[in-house]
């Protein structure tokens, strides 16, 4: 089954789905939607319509690692969400996710609409890679717990 993230916004909502291997992301869209209700809705269909078996919702932490206003808005879509199914929610650390996408989007020449109309995707695709990375790295600190790389893994 395939992993989702989610980068929920007022305005946007990015979303990104892992490949079915979940080793990297493959497709990244933009939703419109300006209720928690309807973005919750359009999650769930998107879940089932993809065979996701894992929701990563963007946890939008201050630097200080405290929830402000972003975060209880999270976890508000989070409680709608689980009400609307049974495939598991994940809260991720997303910060500075939507301004490392600025920042790659300026490199690679996005600007004003066009850029306004990616930037959430790719947002979402880094918290899904960013997820996925800890799930490699949580099975190899589990394949060598002792923190030893074997010789087969040189």
């Amino acid at each position: 089954m395939r992993i989702l993230a989610v980068d929920y916004g007022d305005a946007r909502t990015g979303m990104a789905v892992s490949d079915l291997s979940n080793t990297m992301p493959g497709e990244a869209w933009v939703f419109s939607g300006y209720t928690p209700e309807k973005v919750a809705e359009h999650i769930v269909s998107e879940t089932a319509a993809r065979n996701v078996g894992t929701i990563v919702l963007g946890y939008p932490k201050n630097m200080d690692g405290t929830a402000g206003p972003r975060a209880e808005k999270s976890e508000a879509l989070a409680e709608i969400i689980r009400g609307l199914t049974d495939v598991p929610v994940v809260m991720w650390d997303e910060r500075r996710t939507t301004v490392d996408a600025h920042r790659i989007l300026t490199e690679t020449g996005k600007r004003g609409k066009k850029r306004k109309k990616t930037v959430d995707a790719v947002a979402a695709t880094l918290i899904l890679e960013g997820y996925l990375n800890s799930l490699r790295n949580a099975v190899s600190d589990a394949a060598a717990p002792d923190g030893k790389i074997s010789a087969e893994k040189k």
